[in-house]
């Protein structure tokens, strides 16, 4: 999907936690002043084996960055319970977006929580819990089944209320390497669905593992996989290293306009 006119935006992330994956984005506040479009805050780790925490001291670790933030800036919260999204939106007083890893499915209230108050949505695809998720990879068509999935969103979505949503296919989640390499081939299936993609790949295993590296060596191997990303469709990168991510989406301008 060639279109080099087209919206890109870059989210970044800070984890307001000390379970990441990638140790280098927990309480990483030079994101707040790197460029990013959007914002994410995340309170609770939702890396593959990690536990959940309780909404209150998920709260506890979220509020004082809220209060703290530009309130110009665009945020987006990285979390799957209606209780923090709902004081998220008292305290801030403002439009931002819930970034739910579960797409209502972790909290009965959260659907129509989010419809209720206007809020901006990104619904992820994931089977499971992080304990267990990565035991139930079984597709016959990994992108068809999980458009299948999205298909049925859009249901939910439109009976709650809920008009401004964005799809995320949920790479590392529930998927094994080779299931990540063919959704990622075939991301393009996705925009017939009419939504903004999200792509979340920023130094997941599938790809620094087959290469033999760790996380931390991981970047030019992830910036190239963001360049194929926006190939293919990809209208949102969230990831750990903005600067990078921008050079992907520059690459990409230069390439498609030439």
């Amino acid at each position: 999907m060639i279109r080099p006119d087209r919206e890109i935006q870059v989210m970044g992330i800070i984890n307001l936690n000390d379970d990441s994956f990638y140790a280098p984005s927990r309480h990483n506040m030079a994101i707040l002043d790197s460029g990013a479009d959007i914002i994410d805050l995340g309170a609770v780790s939702t890396r593959p084996g990690s536990k959940g925490v309780s909404p209150e001291e998920e709260w506890q670790r979220l509020e004082p960055v809220l209060k703290a933030v530009d309130p110009s800036a665009c945020i987006s919260i990285d979390t799957y319970s209606s209780e923090v999204a709902e004081r998220a939106a008292d305290l801030l007083g403002r439009w931002y977006i819930v970034n739910d890893i579960s797409a209502g499915e972790d909290d009965p209230r959260m659907l129509e929580t989010v419809g209720r108050l206007g809020l901006g949505y990104v619904a992820m695809h994931k089977r499971g819990t992080p304990e267990t998720m990565q035991s139930m990879c079984d597709y016959d068509d990994v992108t068809g089944e999980v458009l299948d999935y999205f298909r049925d969103f859009a249901v939910k979505a439109d009976a709650a209320g809920i008009k401004d949503w964005v799809l995320d296919p949920g790479f590392g989640f529930a998927k094994n390497v080779e299931q990540n390499y063919t959704m990622m081939r075939e991301l393009e299936r996705f925009s017939e669905l009419g939504r903004k993609i999200l792509v979340g790949i920023s130094r997941k295993s599938f790809i620094y593992r087959p290469l033999g590296i760790s996380p931390a060596d991981s970047l030019p191997a992830v910036t190239a996989m963001h360049l194929v990303a926006l190939m293919n469709g990809a209208d949102i990168l969230r990831v750990h290293d903005v600067a990078e991510a921008r050079q992907a989406i520059e690459l990409y301008r230069n390439y498609s306009s030439i």
